[in-house]
């Protein structure tokens, strides 16, 4: 690659990654990466068959991800999102740590079923509701959604379906759906459940003992979309809950069992979306229209572009010093390669944020000449540095920089020095019993 083009590449990245941390007036993050990949395009630095080839490597993860956006829209239509902000209050029984424990499962398990990105659009103003309907001044309502964001984000990491990098990272590897929750879901686990004990521990003085419910604290013009009127009861189709429910949990599972077979992750997706809209039409005769004008269409676009920057970045030679520093450490041993590569997309996610970032590292993990065994732990390890350790900064993921976006507009006020007085304690510690813990688990498999 000429200078002149190694410089316009690193100049677009560097661009397009400051554009997608500030995100001016709520800038699409579509808009930088489609600039930034069609000025590439057009210069010559990205040819025509780096794009057919980057097209098959994205589009399978895209339509996975916006599929479960979809699902996600289709029951919230349905009312189920609704439904558990109002329930998760009498579920709580007045008590303020239930309510924090249950917030904390609904957050793991909508990342879980969901993703982190549609989990902190869709949770953020269900804890926003709950908060307002229980009066909670500030200092009581920062365990409740900070730990929410946290637990959202971080829960992408078991199952490699939760998150677009992690998709797009595991067909670069060539690790399998099934190999990968085999290999990730126990380390990654143990590191959740540490970040929600250290989170409890750290705001267990904040979270109120007791809660009061005051459901007529909404007056009729500050209604968000997910709150219902006062005194108003909700009218539940169980039928159609439980039948919406069930398809979701099949879909979740079937992803595993059609790997088996060979059927690619995005027609298993794709039919889960119709499954869902076939039932809700039999049962409301609600047609498309909503699906079609919330569903987040400039994923597809968004995934594409920013992986030309990052493959241009890459052929342009950026990544080896990269190599030069990990190829030593990786030849001590699995848990030298296991804890640098961890540390290392740490340090570039809270530099640059971790979609990115994840991309990057898989190009040097993959350059590094590891055993196709090395290479997956390499990969794990970096999975885990850019959903769990990029979270020490409120950039280092798109979905924390989401949250932030959300809390703002709700008028609700936290600083980086707040948000960080949390991370720097919790986000560490979570990180190396994670890393640790993805050691000794794949040493007693294999």
């Amino acid at each position: 690659m000429l200078d002149y083009q190694l410089w316009l590449t690193f100049g677009v990245f560097i661009t397009t990654v400051t554009f997608l941390m500030w995100r001016p007036r709520g800038m699409n993050e579509s808009i930088p990466t489609s600039l930034g990949a069609l000025l590439l395009i057009l210069t010559g630095v990205t040819s025509y068959t780096n794009i057919i080839d980057i097209f098959g490597i994205v589009s399978g993860a895209a339509v996975t991800i916006l599929s479960t956006i979809v699902m996600s829209i289709i029951l919230d239509s349905i009312g189920f999102f609704r439904w558990i902000a109002i329930n998760m209050i009498d579920k709580a029984k007045g008590s303020g740590i239930a309510l924090f424990w249950l917030i904390i499962l609904l957050c793991f398990l909508m990342t879980i079923f969901f993703n982190n990105d549609g989990s902190i659009l869709i949770t953020t103003p269900i804890i926003i509701r709950i908060c307002s309907m229980l009066r909670l001044k500030l200092h009581q309502k920062l365990p409740y959604l900070l730990s929410g964001a946290l637990i959202a984000t971080a829960s992408s990491a078991p199952i490699g379906l939760s998150n677009l990098a992690n998709l797009i990272a595991l067909k670069m590897v060539g690790l399998n759906l099934n190999t990968y929750t085999l290999m990730m879901f126990v380390p990654s686990m143990l590191g959740i459940l540490s970040m929600m004990l250290l989170l409890y521990y750290y705001f267990r003085k904040n979270i109120p003992r007791k809660i009061y419910y005051f459901p007529n604290s909404f007056s009729s013009k500050n209604y968000h979309p997910l709150q219902t009127a006062p005194n108003e009861e909700e009218k539940v189709d169980w039928w159609l809950f439980r039948v919406c429910i069930s398809i979701v949990v099949f879909i979740r599972g079937g992803f595993f069992l059609a790997e088996i077979v060979g059927i690619p992750m995005e027609i298993v997706a794709v039919t889960g979306v119709v499954l869902l809209l076939c039932v809700r039409y039999y049962r409301t005769r609600q047609g498309l229209r909503d699906v079609f004008t919330q569903t987040p269409w400039h994923i597809l676009l968004f995934a594409f572009s920013i992986y030309v920057i990052v493959d241009s970045l890459h052929r342009a030679g950026i990544t080896e010093s990269l190599i030069d520093l990990l190829k030593p450490v990786a030849e001590m041993g699995d848990a030298a390669l296991i804890l640098s590569s961890g540390i290392l997309l740490t340090f570039l996610s809270n530099l640059v944020n971790n979609l990115p970032s994840v991309m990057i590292g898989t190009f040097v993990v993959t350059d590094l000449g590891l055993t196709d065994h090395q290479l997956h732990l390499a990969y794990l390890a970096n999975i885990l540095g850019s959903d769990i350790g990029a979270l020490l900064t409120p950039i280092g993921t798109l979905a924390t920089l989401i949250w932030m976006y959300i809390l703002k507009t709700h008028h609700i006020r936290i600083s980086w020095k707040q948000y960080m007085k949390v991370t720097f304690i919790v986000i560490p510690i979570s990180l190396i019993i994670s890393l640790i813990s993805l050691y000794i688990w794949t040493f007693i498999l294999f």
